[in-house]
């Protein structure tokens, strides 16, 4: 069966395959500029369902994520969902506390559990279609046929088909049959698993405000606050690692070696069995150009750049997609053909580089916070920020509390530490000289 949209307005018709968060925000933006907009996703309406399947993922929302929720009027109730993280908090063998700021006063991110495709819904030229599994679809035509949970298939026909279908998308598939489409997935030795920490008398069992880091060198534990007074416990390990425990007896003598003080908070018997409630899951990294083919159809956020979770920058890039491409909308007057080649150009240097910087911070978080220079290193840099706020940025500050284009917040960086190694070596020639001198 065939389905066409009502074209009598003559409208364009952008037809958004995956209706997770990017796809949901990517809807608002189209619909904000008056497409007709319809939204496919695979699984059933969540709102309906009498089980959801799957697990809850926690999300750290930043400053990129924000802009481009302000600029759909969604920023605020967004917000109102999440709990301020200020600082991450490390957890020490003995169970001391370190905490290390993100950045300066005021600076935060969101940490929150949530599904958002209900939003797109706001608008009246929106339309959401579960159930709708992409079989094909032409990137001459803009012909996309959907099998439905009966075995029966339905025919689209789209102006413009965003691809926001995750890692594994199956727009995606098309590109790969084409010629000059660089592809690559990388999967990390490392699974996680998730644990949940409830609370004590209720209230939270530790400070809410942080993102709480067990850093044990080759895996760690991260553990994030959510709205009711949980954490959701995080543990990232390699998988010989996670295979090697068999008992529950097992799992606690490895929580008495690493993590003994989260053993009283999430408790002894929900580490016996939720330790074994689901197999730990892969992590994978997926980098790709172009994001376009013609000006038939567009690729966004993790069916784009899937990243891995480390820099808290997955979700925040997805809604950056959405933000970029509506600003390159308004430079090329709404020509798609002009508007996808221009966003290739501009994305993919960005979501590379922050694909890269999510691998590097994994080796941060679980070893070089526990090291002294580490922090040194740290303090020197929010000191030099404070005496030179603009010409010396810190990293994580440019990556988390501003827009600048992650590739360009990576060249910075490397100048930066030049320009810091070299200062190092003047002050050690001076220090040489006087010591020459006045000996």
């Amino acid at each position: 069966m065939e389905r066409s949209p009502e074209r009598q307005s003559k409208k364009k018709v952008v037809a958004v395959v995956g209706g997770g968060l990017v796809g949901a925000l990517n809807a608002c933006f189209f619909a904000k500029r008056g497409f007709d907009v319809e939204v496919f996703e695979t699984r059933e309406d969540i709102r309906q369902a009498k089980i959801v399947k799957g697990r809850s993922i926690n999300l750290a929302l930043s400053h990129r994520g924000r802009q481009a929720l302000k600029h759909v009027g969604m920023e605020e109730k967004i917000v109102s969902q999440g709990i301020p993280m200020h600082a991450r908090m490390i957890h020490s063998l003995s169970g001391k506390q370190s905490p290390i700021p993100y950045g300066k006063k005021g600076q935060v991110i969101l940490s929150f559990v949530t599904h958002r495709t209900e939003d797109a819904e706001t608008y009246p030229n929106t339309k959401l279609n579960f159930d709708h599994k992409l079989q094909d679809w032409s990137a001459e035509t803009g012909l996309m046929t959907f099998v439905r949970p009966d075995g029966s298939t339905e025919d689209f026909q789209a102006d413009l088909i965003v691809g926001c279908d995750g890692a594994f998308s199956a727009i995606r598939k098309q590109f790969l049959r084409r010629s000059r489409f660089n592809y690559s997935q990388t999967y990390i030795p490392h699974g996680y698993m998730e644990l949940t920490m409830p609370p004590i008398n209720g209230e939270f069992a530790m400070k809410p405000n942080y993102l709480h880091i067990w850093p044990r060198n080759t895996f760690m534990m991260i553990a994030l606050p959510n709205m009711d007074k949980t954490f959701t416990c995080t543990l990232f390990m390699p998988f010989e690692e996670f295979e090697k425990i068999t008992t529950g007896d097992e799992v606690i003598e490895f929580f008495q070696r690493y993590f003994p003080d989260t053993i009283p908070l999430i408790g002894a018997d929900a580490l016996r069995r939720d330790y074994f409630r689901l197999p730990a899951q892969a992590m994978v990294s997926v980098k790709c150009s172009p994001y376009h083919i013609g000006g038939t159809c567009v690729l966004m956020g993790d069916a784009a750049h899937a990243v891995v979770p480390f820099y808290g920058q997955g979700m925040n890039a997805g809604f950056e997609d959405c933000i970029v491409f509506d600003e390159i909308m308004d430079q090329f007057n709404e020509d798609f053909s002009a508007v996808l080649q221009e966003y290739t150009r501009v994305r993919v240097p960005d979501d590379h580089a922050i694909a890269d910087l999510a691998m590097y911070n994994y080796i941060e978080m679980r070893a070089h916070v526990n090291s002294k220079w580490f922090l040194f290193k740290k303090y020197v840099d929010n000191l030099l920020h404070f005496l030179m706020p603009r010409t010396i940025v810190p990293l994580y500050t440019m990556v988390t509390f501003t827009r600048t284009r992650y590739h360009e917040a990576v060249e910075r960086w490397h100048w930066q530490n030049k320009v810091i190694h070299l200062e190092k070596k003047c002050l050690f020639f001076l220090f040489s000289s006087g010591s020459f001198i006045f000996s």
